[in-house]
């Protein structure tokens, strides 16, 4: 595909006209030397709905490790062997502490983030007390991915305040049952319906490089078109020693930049955020990123370590972006 098609793409997204899924493919099947062309036209997209406005969040790992889940992606799963930490919930007061933190980095969204399958009562009561005295306190956007939701716990979370629901498809439909068997790929699109229900704004992503093809990666893209999510987190594979994946490395710097541009071009209008494993899998290339993708973590990641606040904060003004103070 060449420079002027790429352009001509974007105003037709820009327009409002749908890419096709034979479109979003060529995108990815573009030669390696073309990538800065795509980028640019994915610039152009970004651009129109986003300036260059970069939108910071903050994790904290409010309960780690102790999940009954099988997921084989993930250290704080049952069959993982990774020493990670593990510890029940952490305090309210520590939670509150999180914010703090995430105004210092400059984070203008929080994400309270707990291991597990779904939340009980209790625990949905422990985090609307942090989210009520967050909210009264700062000015932040609070995003919660605490498992599996019922209606019922949609709903208090969203009476607190919470902003935002994160619940990830995590791969193509079809193959999900090679990832986990646990709970199936309809649970999770379940949940971000009763989010969505709920009046919370929905978050769902996936993670690249579990053995997906280019195809599936498209379909992933549509179906995260079609569920309208609001915020789109593209994860990249952390082959995390003790998990069933740690022997997976199928992603090169080039792979992640295509993707994140094919979802920027069938999701033009959505937050793109490179998400876990930008460190690791853009390497000296995530810069580019920013180009398709205007949300970033800033900080450490669940069980990963993450680049420095000040790093991120340096990488986005030499790129001639700005921080977004509320990342909602």
């Amino acid at each position: 595909m060449k420079e002027m098609e790429l352009q001509q793409l974007a105003e037709r997204v820009i327009s409002g006209e749908a890419l096709s899924k034979e479109e979003a493919l060529s995108l990815l099947q573009i030669e390696d030397t073309k990538i800065l062309e795509l980028m640019n036209a994915a610039y152009k997209i970004r651009h129109h709905f986003y300036g260059n406005k970069v939108k910071l969040n903050m994790i904290i790992n409010a309960k780690s490790g102790l999940c009954p889940e099988n997921c084989g992606y993930c250290s704080q799963s049952i069959v993982a062997e990774t020493p990670i930490d593990k510890y029940a919930w952490l305090t309210k007061e520590k939670i509150i502490q999180g914010a703090k933190e995430a105004i210092y980095r400059k984070a203008g969204t929080y994400c309270i983030v707990a291991s597990g399958r779904r939340p009980t009562d209790k625990e949905i009561s422990h985090v609307v007390d942090a989210v009520k005295e967050i909210r009264e306190t700062t000015n932040l956007k609070i995003c919660c991915c605490l498992g599996f939701l019922n209606p019922d716990h949609a709903q208090a979370l969203a009476d607190a305040g919470v902003h935002r629901y994160n619940h990830n498809i995590n791969t193509h439909r079809d193959q999900y049952e090679e990832i986990c068997t646990t709970h199936t790929y309809d649970q999770r699109i379940d949940t971000v319906q009763q989010a969505k229900e709920a009046g919370i704004s929905p978050c769902s992503g996936a993670i690249f490089g579990m053995g997906e093809n280019d195809e599936q990666r498209v379909d992933i893209a549509f179906e995260l078109r079609d569920l309208d999510a609001d915020s789109i987190p593209c994860n990249f594979l952390v082959a995390i020693a003790g998990t069933p994946l740690s022997d997976k490395k199928e992603l090169t710097p080039i792979n992640c930049l295509k993707i994140i541009a094919m979802m920027r071009f069938v999701n033009p209008t959505k937050e793109i955020r490179i998400s876990g494993g930008r460190e690791v899998n853009l390497g000296f290339l995530q810069p580019l990123g920013l180009f398709a993708a205007n949300s970033i973590f800033v900080g450490d990641y669940l069980t990963t370590e993450g680049q420095q606040p000040l790093d991120d904060w340096r990488m986005i003004a030499e790129l001639g972006f700005e921080i977004e103070e509320c990342a909602l």
